[in-house]
This record gives C-alpha cells, structure tokens and sequence, in this order.
C-alpha cells in the first residue's frame, strides 16, 4: 500500500541527497517472478534498489523492526516481512518461494549481512535453498557508494552518489548445489563490480 507513494518521495530524496546512476536495466526482466541478488554495504541499499529497480520489490527484514507496531506498519507496508536471524525460519522461507512462485520480485542479500566496501564475502545457503525450490532466475546486482551515504552505525545521510548495475539473468540447473548457486551468484556480482571499477 504504501510501496509506490514511497517510492516516489524517496526518488525525489534521492536526487538531493544520494543521487542514483543506474546501468544494466534491461536485464531486468519486465514479468514473471526472479530473485534479486545484491551485495550489502548499507542500511540504505534496499531503498537504493527499489528506486533503481524498474520492478516492485519485496524482501526480508529482521523480526525485531517489526515489534514497534507503527513502523512495523510501515515497513510491512513497503513489501517486507519478517524473518528470524540465526536460524532456519521455515515461515520466512515459505513466504518468500510463494512470492516468486507468484511473478514477484525477491531481494535478497546473498552475503547475509552488510560487508566493507571492497569487499564481497561469500554467500550463505539461503540464496540457493531459495533459487533452487522456486526455480527462478537470479538477476545480480552491483551496489555502489550507499556506505558512505550512511555508514554503519550513522543516522544521517550524508550526501553522495550511488552507482547501481543489473547483470544478466542466472538461469539454475536442476539439482545445483545451493553451495554452486551461490558461488555463481557471487562471481555474477563480482563481475559487475570489477566493470563498475
């Protein structure tokens, strides 16, 4: 309900204050449901790619945003629902797969938390658990500058350019290890930042 109208006031935002080139958008598929695969460097990347990303997207955010009833409002309303950090959240997971399965667009951050800039960690089984049980795409995705637009542990958004790329979908075989798929994941995004570079 309140994906588009934010979207918008966060576009004009942007143009102030981190302002977005985007490449790589006609990789972006314009129907059927994939899975969108970014690095993670900021609090601010999920809204970076909701503003670059030509499609509506939805992704998981840790349960404890959700306990402050208002904002827990607000972010369920901007297409996130919560998962469990730490372990396997089955209703996390269902959720997701049935939102792709749906012609949705999943954002998932492969490396499973934030990493320094320049550096790409590995991904966790989740990415390909995922991939793999919804038999959908993967469109990676490089993001840049969102680190120092608003750093760890910052409450303020200082201004900065952002540079974000889509690459070509990644199409899984049957039966790839989740291990495989996210490794292939991973060199897809490694790739856009070393084009990026």
């Amino acid at each position: 309900m309140l994906y588009k109208p934010g979207r918008a006031i966060t576009y004009i935002l942007s143009s102030i204050l981190f302002p977005i080139e985007v490449s790589g958008t006609e990789n972006v598929p314009k129907n059927g449901g994939f899975i969108l695969a970014s690095n993670h460097l900021s609090n601010l990347d999920p809204v970076v790619l909701g503003i670059a990303c030509p499609r509506e997207l939805y992704f998981m955010a840790k349960e404890e945003l959700f306990k402050n009833k208002f904002f827990g409002w607000i972010v369920s309303n901007c297409n996130a629902f919560p998962v469990k950090r730490g372990r396997a959240d089955l209703s996390a997971i269902k959720e997701a797969i049935e939102l792709v399965n749906q012609g949705r667009v999943l954002l998932i951050f492969p490396e499973g938390g934030r990493q320094q800039a320049g550096t790409l960690g590995e991904a966790e089984k989740g990415i390909g658990f995922l991939a793999s049980k919804s038999e959908a795409p993967i469109v990676p995705a490089f993001i840049r500058g969102t680190d120092k637009a608003l750093p760890i542990g910052s409450k303020t958004i200082k201004r900065q350019k952002v540079y974000v790329s889509f690459g070509p979908q990644i199409f899984i075989e049957r039966r790839m290890a989740y291990q495989d798929i996210g490794f292939k994941t991973m060199e897809a995004i490694r790739h856009l930042s070393n084009a990026q570079n």
